[in-house]
């Protein structure tokens, strides 16, 4: 058991490492020589654990699951989809497994076998909390859940990166909240907007386990 325990630790270790030099210098700059510098270890003991560096790369990706499972989306209507947002932007700037998640997700197409599984489960998330909200009443009719959910997904990831490179994400959640701003009322009915909160409701200001810390 104490083996065990160990050989999980170690894993974790490796992850924080490749996590904050993918963070840092992206997929295709970053070698294993990096991750081992960082990791303060051996390659056999890197080696054991992960194959390959697009291996690392993809146990990292993985690391976003259970982050959001942590993440309260339980609040009415459209609100969950302005929480889920929010709380992934503030992930962005308090976490580097999310960070390094999310710059490797963008940049699959650098892997010797490209990987969408990732950005697909983040549209089929969204697409499931866009249906509560219809459910709810809250969408305006007419819209396909499937391109709402597409382009929330590929909108917010355009204001991730230009917040990056203009402010290296210090108006991040300002930007995220002009855009939900600027963009409910082409997806919510009108008497419903007054009711969301742009900025994020409490749940998504409640702060969750930083992936790190996640077992």
């Amino acid at each position: 058991m104490a083996q065990q325990a160990r050989a999980v630790q170690t894993r974790r270790e490796i992850l924080r490492a490749a996590a904050e030099v993918f963070d840092r210098k992206g997929y295709a700059a970053a070698t294993m020589a990096d991750i081992l510098t960082v990791a303060g270890m051996t390659k056999g003991a890197v080696y054991f654990h992960f194959a390959s560096k697009e291996e690392l790369a993809l146990a990292v990706v993985a690391e976003q699951s259970p982050w959001l499972e942590s993440l309260d989306l339980s609040a009415p209507g459209f609100q969950p989809v302005i929480d889920l947002t929010t709380a992934y932007a503030r992930a962005l700037l308090d976490d580097p497994f999310i960070r390094a998640a999310v710059r490797l997700v963008i940049e699959h197409g650098a892997f010797e076998n490209p990987n969408t599984e990732a950005w697909q489960a983040s549209i089929l998330l969204i697409r499931s909390l866009v249906v509560q909200a219809e459910e709810a009443g809250d969408m305006l009719p007419g819209l396909d859940a499937t391109v709402v959910a597409e382009t929330i997904t590929s909108s917010f990831t355009g204001i991730q990166l230009t917040s990056q490179v203009l402010a290296d994400r210090a108006d991040l959640l300002e930007r995220v909240r002009a855009w939900w701003t600027l963009l409910l009322p082409g997806l919510v009915r009108p008497e419903r907007i007054p009711t969301l909160d742009p900025a994020g409701s409490p749940r998504s200001r409640t702060p969750n386990r930083p992936v790190s810390d996640i077992p």
